[in-house]
């Protein structure tokens, strides 16, 4: 399987504070692979330097064999990339149709037209509407976005990240401060929409981590100490004595 994205010797400081030391991580294209650790490991970092928000200090970042160095985050998600944050971005005075409408105009080629009124757009619309179906928010096109339900609200942020067509799919946390049954609607909305694209999130709820995953990546301060499936990963001594045990105790 060929690499949808790679990572090589890459490393990350803050003045003298050494955050990603040197992280080797290839994720094979189709792949749904998570990245797990306790809190402080550089999870995020890691999140922020393959997007374009660090630069790297040292090491590489591919995607599809094509290097990211200096390539802003815009760049980098026209190339087929894109993520969701800890904390829900949308906007929440506009409708959630507005919302997802917003995210399909560079990919449908509206760019920088501004004499073109995009609600007469009949391929902007039908493209809207088929987001909506997948995530389950048709019902709620015309509300405003502040008001859906918090899982509704993280919905709504993942039809923002695939809206786009990439494919190549980074979600942070995506299940954070959720209930057992939001968590079993979102872990399902995740499987179906990132269906034959490679998917990579930073998960804490061990139970979505190993429902969801191929492949799993333990980072410990900075370093990758376990890359693989699910039960080698569960089975690792060194994970379970990093970081694995006590992780899953806290499921219980």
């Amino acid at each position: 399987m060929s690499a949808a994205l790679e990572l090589s010797g890459l490393t990350k400081s803050f003045g003298k504070a050494e955050i990603i030391r040197g992280v080797d991580l290839s994720i094979g294209k189709g792949e749904r692979h998570a990245i797990i650790g306790p809190n402080g490991a550089g999870k995020s970092t890691l999140f922020n330097l393959i997007t374009g928000r660090f630069a790297q200090t040292a090491g590489t970042i591919s995607l599809h064999g094509r290097n990211l160095a200096g390539l802003e985050p815009y760049q980098i998600n026209r190339m087929g990339l894109s993520r969701s944050f800890q904390i829900t971005n949308i906007f929440p005075a506009m409708t959630v149709f507005e919302n997802v409408r917003c995210s399909l105009l560079w990919s449908m080629g509206y760019k920088y037209s501004f004499w073109n009124l995009v609600s007469r757009s009949k391929a902007l619309t039908e493209g809207a509407e088929q987001i909506l179906e997948q995530i389950n928010l048709t019902a709620r096109r015309n509300l405003p976005a502040g008001v859906l339900s918090y899982a509704e609200q993280r919905a709504l942020e993942i039809g923002i990240t695939i809206a786009g067509g990439a494919d190549v799919i980074m979600l942070d946390e995506p299940t954070a401060g959720m209930s057992h049954s939001e968590t079993d609607y979102i872990v399902e909305l995740i499987r179906k929409v990132t269906e034959n694209k490679t998917l990579i999130m930073v998960e804490h709820d061990m139970g979505v981590v190993f429902g969801l995953a191929d492949y799993i990546s333990v980072l410990v301060y900075g370093e990758i100490i376990a890359t693989g499936r699910p039960e080698e990963v569960r089975g690792n001594a060194k994970v379970q004595e990093a970081y694995l045990g006590e992780a899953l105790e806290d499921e219980h």
